[in-house]
């Protein structure tokens, strides 16, 4: 059994928590939602997971009910539901964690990563597209990708009107605009990129010593 890694995404700013579990059960799951819903800078109002019973319980349920968060689940036979996070697995998880098995007791120290270095990088740091919708000649809606329309998902929250009445009791967009300016995107990528050459030479070295 390997590492499982859960991944929420936000609908309109692409903000985005992973986390890592050691196994899909009520057991490792539950504290890890928690760990996630907590990394929101914002208040969560709604969860949309797909039908796994992982997710589907009443657990979860008394989980999300201590937030006051609303859960939704995918439609069968609609994979477009979680188009937005099944695309960030691919861009994102994948790309910094990699498609490798992970033996699943590496999970809280992926956590760490997850929560000290990639969270904030890919939040703070990493520009994405958020394409505007144009119609053409034919009625059609078509994506367009202009370099403006690339920014970061904080810089995208902070663009809505009046974003600070969406943040979580005590949290400031001060606060906020301070974790940005402690590292330029460039030194972030830096750091990110050596925590997680630490994390994975870490694992390595101990496996093969077990081996």
């Amino acid at each position: 059994m390997g590492v499982y890694h859960v991944n929420a995404g936000v609908e309109v700013t692409q903000f985005e928590i992973v986390c890592s579990v050691e196994k899909i059960s009520e057991r490792y799951l539950i504290p890890v939602l928690e760990a996630l819903l907590e990394q929101f800078p914002f208040i969560v109002l709604g969860l949309h997971a797909d039908n796994g019973s992982e997710y589907i319980n009443q657990h979860v349920a008394q989980l999300l009910n201590k937030f006051l968060v609303e859960l939704t689940k995918s439609r069968s036979r609609h994979s477009n539901d979680n188009a937005l996070v099944e695309s960030k697995n691919g861009a994102i998880v994948r790309k910094h964690l990699g498609y490798s098995h992970i033996p699943q007791q590496w999970a809280p120290l992926i956590n760490i990563f997850n929560r000290d270095h990639l969270n904030p990088y890919i939040n703070f740091h990493q520009h994405c597209f958020f394409p505007p919708v144009i119609i053409d000649v034919k009625g059609k809606q078509r994506k367009t990708y202009p370099y403006a329309a690339m920014m970061t998902t904080y810089d995208k929250f902070r663009s809505l009107p009046e974003p600070e009445r969406y943040l979580k009791p005590g949290l400031t967009l001060k606060r906020l605009d301070d974790i940005v300016s402690t590292h330029s995107d460039n030194e972030s990528a830096k750091q990110l990129n050596e925590a997680k050459r630490k994390l994975f030479k870490t694992i390595f070295e101990q496996e093969h010593r077990v081996a």
